[in-house]
């Protein structure tokens, strides 16, 4: 599965504190902790000895010459250090485990204010964010929202303009404005770049008083990411050539017909506080979800005659076609 190979984002970083905490990747069940060394560990959520689940147990400092940091599983208190071997079995005090006793331990690394996994060895990076090491963008990251239906779902709706007027009637859209001009997409290495994408939106963000035409380019990074830029709406921003705002779109596919959903804004916006951005962000996707849980399929058929389709989705008809090109199958039929 090639999906394996690929970095995925399974936990917000500010939620892995001093306990275990579970989480669920393409059908696997992971403990997300931190070692001694303040590394995120990511492992397949069972233990080895009885199949108990290790994100149940606890992490215990350990006063040895390590100096080190074990996961103990809630079962029978075997304790695992980082990279998944068992160094302790209480039962058997004088007992030294053999390198064979470990759990299955996965790579992790922290990006965008999140955990990322991937469960196969693979070349590919994660998916790119160039706003993040802006120091002019302020960073909020949002959600996770929980959905029933499959990533790639997710990743074409947000690529979607057409249904702003509808599912977003009075703040990201108008129904009685909407028209899509004709925009142009390309295909790249990672995915997709759709650029001249204007709609009519009558609240184009937080701060906004009024209607405006906004000028969106859509960059899918990777099979179940994708990052828009935009204008930004404070007008002394405006003047610096080039500068543009930026969401990006992070799903976790947990099955093939459910996911997690995250969003980084990289914004302008300074004064308003992190809960009122979240909120606004809350507010946009909980009219998504409903929507998004009702289609059928839940999984994206990605043969071109299994539903219809017209010029307003260009970027979303590219976007089938780069995952059939990248022989993505995970949440496709």
């Amino acid at each position: 599965m090639i999906e394996a190979t690929h970095w995925h984002p399974v936990a917000q970083v500010a939620d892995l504190r001093a306990v275990p905490l579970g989480a669920t990747l393409l059908g696997e069940a992971l403990v997300l902790w931190r070692d001694a060394s303040g590394a995120v560990q990511a492992w397949r959520d069972r233990c080895p000895h009885r199949g108990a689940q290790l994100s149940m147990g606890r992490v215990v400092p350990e006063a040895d010459a390590a100096g080190g940091a074990r996961l103990e599983c809630p079962y029978h208190g075997w304790r695992f250090a980082a990279g998944g071997r068992c160094e302790r079995i209480p039962a058997l005090p004088g007992f030294e485990p053999p390198a064979g006793h470990r759990a299955v331990a996965f790579e992790a690394l922290e990006l965008y204010g999140m955990v990322w996994v991937r469960l196969a060895e693979g070349s590919r990076p994660p998916p790119a964010f160039p706003a993040e090491d802006d120091p002019r963008l302020r960073k909020v990251g949002c959600g996770p929202y929980e959905v029933d239906t499959s990533a790639p779902r997710v990743v074409e709706n947000f690529l979607d303009l057409a249904h702003f007027g509808f599912v977003h009637e009075g703040s990201l859209g108008a129904r009685e404005r909407p028209e899509i001009d004709g925009y142009r997409v390309e295909d790249t290495p990672c995915g997709l770049l759709a650029t001249g994408c204007r709609a009519f939106q009558p609240v184009s963000s937080i701060h906004a008083t009024g209607g405006a035409v906004v000028d969106y380019t859509y960059e899918v990074t990777g099979p179940y990411s994708a990052v828009l830029t935009k204008a930004p709406s404070d007008p002394a921003a405006v003047s610096i050539d080039g500068f543009r705002e930026a969401i990006a779109l992070f799903v976790c596919p947990t099955s093939e017909e459910t996911c997690r959903v995250w969003f980084r804004l990289a914004m302008t916006d300074f004064a308003s506080s992190d809960a009122s951005m979240r909120a606004f962000q809350d507010a946009i996707f909980a009219e998504d979800a409903p929507i998004l849980a009702s289609q059928r399929p839940r999984r994206l058929p990605l043969d071109p005659g299994a539903e219809l389709h017209c010029a307003a989705d260009r970027a979303s008809a590219a976007y089938r076609r780069y995952l059939k090109r990248a022989g993505t199958t995970y949440g496709t039929c």
